[in-house]
């Protein structure tokens, strides 16, 4: 099998790259573990120390590192230029807290002494995709290589050139050579590597089945996972929110990375009296978005990442408007060439149809109209997934009230729903379990070690 990287602008065949074989894949994991004998034992200040310059490295030259997003899987040039410098951010924060997160913590019983150690695992696999090449992959690996372990990527089999050069950043930083490596391998040799005693844990990113396929192997294998997967984020709007702000932020919320995003907002839940004012102002601010080719510092949105995304897409509008929903602007491909999709916007819609019941991977908003508080929160909480949801309203009290019922695993009032180093990252039901990022994130590839002396 071979790795193909494809520009979704073009269509063009950028490189094929041939997969691992089984030798060269136990070779890699061998370098793994014998990196891991050496790493955990390097102080945290440094491991700190190289993650800084890793950070350094995503600021410098985040121009070139935009631009292998851009062509391998279709990110407006100046959002990837931002998704490097992003992953400055996480190396930098992680660098600097990893040794308080991660400091013995002293417990007083009947021991002379006692305390609860945090000590770390091994070899981790991260299964890796492509919507985010750099930045799912940076906030994986921060945590789990300040805390000592070391980390195998998987990354999505259509992005390799970006697999392969956050490994070169990270032996230009000064990491030792197997701390982290790439593995050129498909969605087959997964099982292969989790087979392997020596790795202790995964994590994933990605579609509701594959986390499914890891979760079970893992299960079986008795190892740690966390998995962070679909999501059909609410973006509700109350009848005293401001609705200027929040249709401004609509945009950026559903339209940003051309829409695929676990936690972009795919729902608008729109109370009755502001509804008309919404959409309508949700119009104007995407149609006032620059469309097109990802390489121009001006586009906003570019294409979708592969023709398999345009023609899913595609489907789930085709069939709700047939349902009934009603379009607002957009609809339909844009050209012959590449996997361009117009920026959708859906109004009318119900909750029995696809792009409200299914997940809306790409630059689809779907609009629905609801009469009072509590059916909003019903809608809302109306979906097999819980990552992230959005609440617009001027009622803090009122905010509060609501912020208990919304069964996902964030709330972002008056702003849309995005991954902060400091705060923790991650969902509920069919949206996985586990948490990335904070405190929290540090702690899910270490054990938690009881000592007790007397």
């Amino acid at each position: 099998m071979a790795l193909q990287s494809l520009n979704p602008a073009t269509g063009e065949v950028l490189a094929t790259y041939d997969e691992l074989t089984d030798k060269q894949l136990s070779e890699k994991i061998d370098k793994a573990q014998a990196a891991f004998l050496g790493w955990k034992n390097v102080s945290y200040e440094e491991r700190g120390h190289l993650m800084v310059k890793a950070g350094e490295l995503f600021k410098s030259k985040a121009d070139r590192y935009a631009t292998v997003m851009t062509k391998e899987m279709g990110k407006p040039i100046t959002q990837a230029i931002g998704e490097s410098e992003k992953c400055a951010w996480v190396c930098d924060f992680y660098a600097e807290k990893a040794a308080e997160f991660l400091a013995p913590e002293m417990v007083e019983t009947d021991a002379s002494e006692s305390m609860v150690r945090f000590d770390p695992l091994g070899i981790v696999l991260a299964v890796m995709p492509w919507n985010y090449p750099f930045w799912q992959v940076v906030r994986a690996f921060a945590p789990a290589l300040m805390a000592g372990n070391v980390m195998l990527l998987k990354h999505a089999s259509n992005v390799p050139e970006c697999g392969m050069l956050l490994e070169e950043i990270l032996l230009e930083a000064g990491f030792p050579e197997g701390v982290f490596q790439y593995l050129a391998i498909g969605s087959r040799k997964v099982a292969e590597v989790l087979d392997d005693d020596r790795v202790k844990a995964a994590t994933l990113t990605g579609s509701e089945y594959a986390g499914g396929q890891v979760a079970s192997q893992c299960g079986r294998q008795i190892k740690k996972t966390v998995l962070e997967l679909g999501g059909s984020g609410p973006f509700i709007v109350l009848d005293d929110a401001d609705i200027e702000a929040a249709a401004e932020m609509a945009v950026s919320a559903r339209f940003q990375n051309c829409g695929q995003s676990c936690i972009a907002a795919k729902r608008f839940i729109v109370m009755d009296s502001v509804y008309d004012e919404f959409v309508e102002k949700f119009k104007d601010g995407i149609e006032a978005w620059k469309f097109g080719d990802p390489t121009d510092a001006e586009v906003q949105i570019g294409p979708m990442y592969a023709k398999s995304g345009l023609d899913e897409i595609e489907s789930q509008v085709d069939r709700s408007v047939e349902m009934g929903a009603r379009v607002v602007t957009g609809a339909g491909r844009e050209g012959e060439v590449g996997a361009f999709y117009k920026p959708t916007i859906l109004a009318d819609v119900t909750e029995d149809m696809p792009v409200f019941n299914e997940e809306t991977f790409g630059p689809v908003a779907a609009i629905m109209k609801v009469l009072s508080e509590k059916e909003a929160v019903s809608a809302a909480n109306n979906t097999r997934f819980g990552l992230g949801s959005s609440l617009w309203t001027s009622d803090m009290s009122r905010a509060k009230k609501i912020i208990v019922h919304l069964d996902f695993g964030s709330v972002f009032v008056n702003g849309l729903v995005k991954s902060d180093p400091r705060l923790p990252f991650g969902g509920i039901n069919k949206s996985g379990f586990g948490r990335e990022l904070s405190h929290y994130g540090i702690r899910e590839f270490v054990n938690v070690k009881t000592v007790w002396i007397k």
